[in-house]
């Protein structure tokens, strides 16, 4: 049975896929301030964090709504300290037409507010239109 943290948990991770993400709504994320942001996309990739909620709003999530097609949550998995929650899903992209799958890493503080979040998939198929796959 799971307590009202893991229930916490679960519920902001698809609710970042679904309400925001999926629904084109970024206030519907509960960042922290001071979030910090890891993604295969970010200027400098993955190795480069965005920090703060107005940067990642203004760098990270300006061309989303116009990209983003749909969504389809997979599973979300809690940690065992209850820190972090990750959730897989499907992205579809409208241009180019492609399907990310995608895992979201979260930690979130007590008061429910993302921290950090780390993105992980392979950006080819946005990167590379007409990539097939193969190497």
């Amino acid at each position: 049975m799971q307590n009202d943290r893991t229930k916490k948990l679960h519920q902001i991770a698809r609710s970042y896929v679904v309400d925001g993400l999926g629904a084109g709504n970024f206030d519907a994320i509960p960042y922290h301030e001071s979030v910090s942001l890891r993604a295969p996309l970010n200027p400098g990739g993955s190795e480069v964090a965005l920090n703060g909620r107005e940067t990642l709003r203004s760098t990270w999530w300006k061309p989303l709504p116009d990209l983003v097609a749909g969504v389809e949550v997979i599973d979300s998995f809690v940690n065992e300290d209850q820190s972090g929650v990750t959730v897989e899903f499907h992205c579809h992209i409208a241009q180019p037409s492609c399907t990310l799958r995608i895992i979201d890493r979260f930690e979130v503080d007590n008061d429910g507010k993302i921290t950090s979040q780390e993105n992980f998939f392979d950006p080819r198929n946005i990167t590379n239109p007409g990539w097939n796959g193969t190497a």
